[in-house]
């Protein structure tokens, strides 16, 4: 799997909590939090791609990452 794989589920999920992004053009530099997604949501986003990519990463180190693109490349370096 690649990083562009990993932004999509990133991104596929982003869209199933928050639906009215459905047809937002997302950009690596997105910021979930800038794009409406509160604490829990982005925990929610977090954990589904996580679950979906079958990674067992704690919370803790995707709270660095400042941007979609960032959290990507965080779980492609622990896949």
């Amino acid at each position: 799997m690649t990083q562009q794989d990993i932004f999509d589920v990133i991104v596929r999920h982003t869209r199933d909590v928050l639906p009215n992004l459905t047809d937002h053009p997302f950009q690596s530099g997105d910021s979930l939090k800038a794009l409406g997604a509160n604490s829990v949501d982005r925990a929610d986003i977090i954990m589904m791609t996580l679950e979906t990519l079958a990674l067992n990463v704690p919370l803790v180190e995707m709270a660095r990452a400042d941007s979609i693109g960032n959290l990507a490349e965080i779980m492609y370096a622990k896949g």
